[in-house]
């Protein structure tokens, strides 16, 4: 599988179509904003206590080990964006493509007629940055197809359109 370059949304491009035929649409942006706020929300406060209680109380010497969750902050913004540029969906004649990793790649491939339910979620962190899920229930119990990050409206068009094809299978929903 072709897997294309990073850096697009799906909402706001065409998508990238690969040699196969296949048209891959990433996830929006707000992903990647909101997951940078999480590690620098956590991260941030963790490193400037860190420096401060050791300057206090073992020495300036010592407040130096704040670079260790300083350090973790400056990689982890780099290893969500690639992470964020990893995750695809493609939509096929006959099944649904989700694609996502860096390191550790992984396809899902679900075909329509197996979808037993297709949910919309957005949870309040995720509707604050303008973002919902749609998360896919097949009959197998490992499955765990879902795409984060999609604009609302993506999401719901995505779920509308799983929905027919797989009544139109007449396997799932």
């Amino acid at each position: 599988m072709s897997q294309p370059a990073g850096g697009e949304t799906g909402a706001q491009s065409p998508g990238t179509v690969t040699a196969t035929g296949e048209r891959w649409r990433g996830v929006e942006r707000g992903l990647l904003r909101m997951r940078r706020t999480l590690l620098a929300a956590t991260l941030g406060p963790l490193t400037v206590a860190l420096g401060l209680v050791l300057g206090a109380t073992a020495g300036p010497a010592w407040a130096a080990l704040a670079a260790v969750p300083l350090a973790a902050l400056v990689w982890g913004l780099r290893a969500i964006a690639r992470n964020w540029a990893s995750w695809r969906y493609a939509e096929r004649d006959d099944d649904l493509l989700i694609a996502r990793g860096v390191i550790w790649r992984g396809l899902t491939v679900v075909p329509y007629g197996r979808m037993q339910l297709v949910e919309v979620t957005s949870g309040p962190l995720e509707r604050h940055f303008g973002l919902a899920r749609v998360q896919l229930h097949t009959a197998a119990a490992t499955t765990d197809a879902h795409i984060p990050g999609l604009a609302p409206e993506e999401a719901e068009r995505l779920r509308h359109r799983l929905t027919e094809l797989g009544e139109a299978r007449s396997a799932g929903l």
